[in-house]
C-alpha cells in the first residue's frame, strides 16, 4: 500500500480543500473548509453556479447583510457538493470577525445549521468550525449542549486544548505548520519531525486527552511536509492539503504508527476559568501570536470573498 492507504488504516483522513476534483481522488472521509478555502473554490470551473447564486443572493438583499447573507449561502452550498462525495462530514467556518463574541458565534453557528437543514442536510453531517478563543469556546459549550457539534480552529497552545476538552466540544484542530513557522522565524532551527514543535504540541494534547479520558477528536492540521503527517500517525484524524494528499499517495514506503491511545502521558487534568485562560495565553507568545494572525487573516479572505461576491 502505498503511505496514503496506509495512513488511513490508522487515522481518519480529511481533506483540507474545497476543491471537489481532489476530494474524489484521494476518497478521504471527511472534508473542512476555511474563508481562505472558499475563496480558493470561488475561482474553480466546479462552483461557477454556485457562485453565480451566491452573487444572486448578494443583489436581491444588498448592502453588508447581502454579502454576508451571501458569503454564507456559497460556503453551505459548496458543503452540500463537497457531502453528496464523501461519507462524512464537512467542517464550516463561522466568520472570524465573530471570533470575539460568544452570542453572534452562536447566532450563525445556528443559522448556518438551518440553512444545511433546508438543503436537506441533517446537523449529524456538519461541523461547526469556530476559533479557539474563550469566547469562541464557550460559544462551542452552548451550541453543543444544543447537539451542535463543533470543531475549534486556529487552536496553538495547550490552554486551548484544555478549555477546548472541559468544554465538551467534539473536535479540535491544532495547527502544526503555523506552530512550526513561528518556533523557526523566531530561532532559525531546521527541525526534523521528531523535534518538529508542531507535531510536539500535538502528541502532548493527544496523550493528554487519553490520559484524561476525554472523548475530544484530536485532529492535526496545517501541515507543512509529510515528515510532520507520518509523525502523527495515529492521531484520531488528520486533515491534508491536496498537494501533501498527492505525495503520501505516491510513495510506497512503510508508514509505522506513531500514536496510540495507550500512550497516555501522566499529566493531571487542568481546569481554566476566563483568567486563568488568558494567563495561559499571555504567557504563550507563540499561541498569543498565531490566534490573532489567524483571525485577522481569516478576516480578510472573508471580506475578499465578499467583495468577489458583490462584484
Amino acid at each position: 500500500m502505498n503511505k496514503l492507504d496506509q495512513l488511513k488504516t490508522m487515522t481518519d483522513v480529511v481533506a483540507d480543500t474545497g476543491d471537489i476534483e481532489a476530494i474524489q481522488r484521494y476518497q478521504p472521509l471527511d472534508a473542512t473548509t476555511n474563508p481562505s478555502l472558499l475563496l480558493k473554490a470561488a475561482s474553480l470551473p466546479a462552483y461557477e453556479a454556485t457562485l453565480a447564486a451566491a452573487k444572486a443572493t448578494a443583489r436581491r438583499v444588498g448592502g453588508a447583510p447581502g454579502a454576508q447573507a451571501a458569503c454564507l449561502q456559497f460556503a453551505v452550498d459548496i458543503g452540500c457538493e463537497i457531502l453528496k462525495i464523501i461519507p462524512g462530514r464537512v467542517s464550516s467556518e463561522v466568520d472570524a470577525r465573530l471570533s470575539f463574541q460568544t452570542d453572534a458565534t452562536i447566532a450563525q453557528a445556528k443559522a448556518m445549521i438551518e440553512h444545511y437543514d433546508r438543503m436537506g442536510i441533517s446537523s449529524d453531517r456538519i461541523l461547526v468550525k469556530i476559533a479557539s478563543t474563550w469566547e469562541g469556546i464557550n460559544a462551542a459549550r452552548a451550541l453543543e449542549r444544543d447537539g451542535i457539534q463543533c470543531n475549534l480552529t486556529l487552536l496553538f497552545g495547550f490552554a486551548q486544548a484544555a478549555a477546548c476538552a472541559d468544554a465538551g466540544v467534539y473536535l479540535i484542530s491544532p495547527f502544526v505548520g503555523r506552530i512550526l513557522d513561528w518556533h523557526k522565524a523566531k530561532t532559525g532551527i531546521d527541525y526534523t519531525a521528531d523535534s518538529d514543535p508542531g507535531v510536539v504540541s500535538v502528541q502532548e494534547i493527544y496523550k493528554y486527552y487519553k490520559a484524561n479520558h476525554y472523548p475530544t477528536v484530536v485532529m492535526g492540521a496545517s501541515f507543512r511536509n509529510l515528515g510532520e503527517i507520518e509523525a502523527l500517525a495515529g492521531c484520531d484524524r488528520l486533515t491534508i492539503s491536496p498537494d501533501l494528499l498527492r505525495a503520501l499517495a505516491d510513495d510506497s514506503g512503510p508508514l509505522p504508527r506513531q500514536l496510540t491511545p495507550s500512550m497516555a502521558s501522566e499529566r493531571p487534568q487542568v481546569e481554566l476559568n476566563e483568567s486563568s485562560f488568558r494567563w495561559s495565553m499571555n504567557e504563550d507568545a507563540m499561541a498569543t501570536e498565531k490566534l490573532a494572525e489567524g483571525i485577522r487573516n481569516f478576516a480578510a479572505d472573508q471580506i475578499k470573498l465578499e467583495q468577489l461576491i458583490q462584484s
